[in-house]
């Protein structure tokens, strides 16, 4: 008879965020695959478990894979968790549970803590719904197509960043989220947990030392409305040389951006600065 995968979400600072339920998995549990091993062994060792650890990474998924699936077929009983908060987020976790579902292994969800929703719930921003996704792409190019189509995204969406490109990523993103409000979340349950709001353009200046985890919350665009509809041309030049300042991508994204904050066209915006340049405003 086959084993059970436990999916056992884990504390993402504070190590008392852990349930109960969750402690007794780990202790019971005949291996605990590990994203870290040396991190979950601070967490086993904090609660006074010994249950052995095993790691299964990003790099070596294509070894450590067939292995645990082994086991599990064996009938053991494996206690899958991450670096902190709940497995299956910008891990290979996921690959492990698929696998799990593609072969009748059970699977055994045990909640707790989450890094995007516990930022979410602290930005005041409507949930309903909400989308989540992992690391922004570290590569520049792959950066600029994701930040552009998570800027298509309507509702409230979160996402982690690294401490060395949080300030490059809101340089970037200032442009594309034209004025939606944002909230940037660092060192979440930690003695040094801080929440910053406000327009990405103003949140760049307020990083001045980004070091630890950063949880990205972005609130939902601004609807079309008639007010918005009915802006002066005025208001419109004026809001693309805001933008133009704070837009790496230069004066097409600052006309691309205030086209998405004003509900017009790209080429609407593109006459009304021209018209404006020409008559010497």
């Amino acid at each position: 008879m086959a084993g059970t995968l436990f999916v056992v979400a884990t504390p993402i600072g504070n190590l008392e965020d852990i349930t109960l339920r969750a402690l007794r998995v780990l202790r019971e549990a005949d291996i605990v695959a590990a994203e870290d091993t040396r991190r979950t062994a601070r967490l086993l060792t904090h609660h006074g478990i010994s249950t052995p650890t095993l790691s299964f990474h990003e790099h070596n998924t294509r070894a450590r894979l067939p292995q645990l699936i082994a086991r599990l077929e064996a009938g053991e009983r494996v206690a899958l968790v991450t670096d902190a908060g709940t497995p299956g987020i910008s891990d290979p976790g996921i690959e492990l549970v698929r696998a799990c579902i593609d072969r009748g292994i059970p699977v055994d969800p045990i909640p707790g803590a989450s890094a995007p929703l516990t930022a979410a719930v602290a930005s005041g921003f409507p949930l309903e719904p909400l989308t989540v996704f992992g690391f922004a792409p570290s590569r520049a190019k792959d950066r600029k197509r994701w930040l552009e189509q998570s800027a298509a995204v309507a509702h409230t969406f979160t996402f982690f960043e690294a401490p060395h490109r949080i300030r490059e990523t809101l340089s970037e993103a200032a442009g594309l989220w034209g004025g939606r409000p944002i909230v940037v979340a660092r060192e979440l349950t930690k003695l040094h947990q801080e929440f910053l709001a406000g327009p990405a353009s103003s949140i760049i200046g307020r990083l001045t030392d980004p070091r630890g985890e950063f949880t990205v919350v972005v609130g939902p665009r601004p609807k079309t409305t008639g007010v918005q509809a009915a802006v002066s041309d005025d208001e419109i030049v004026a809001e693309f040389g805001r933008t133009t300042d704070c837009v790496p991508g230069g004066r097409r994204e600052a006309i691309s951006a205030v086209a998405r904050k004003y509900g017009r066209s790209s080429r609407d915006i593109y006459t009304i600065v021209e018209r404006a340049k020409k008559s010497g405003k």
